[in-house]
């Protein structure tokens, strides 16, 4: 992990296009602003690990779950 020390007003590059600046240090916060082109995704830490961890979790599927899924998808009804 790189760590830098920047103030207010400074910022720095990563690549050719994607720009981060400090705007402003108050209390025990830190505003910065982004730069970067329009499809490049950004998200806040908390934020990207929620969608990481709903994704893997999306991925698990229960046979009996499947099982009900095709059937009702093949029309058909499930006794249980």
């Amino acid at each position: 992990m790189l760590v830098l020390t920047r103030r207010p007003g400074e910022g720095i590059v990563i690549g050719d296009n994607i720009t981060i600046k400090i705007i402003e240090v108050k209390g025990g916060g830190i505003r910065i602003g982004i730069d970067a082109p329009r499809e490049t995704k950004i998200y806040r830490q908390e934020v990207y690990d929620r969608i990481r961890q709903e994704n893997i979790e999306a991925t698990r599927w229960d046979m009996a779950d499947l099982d009900i899924l095709s059937d009702d998808l093949a029309g058909r009804t499930v006794k249980k």
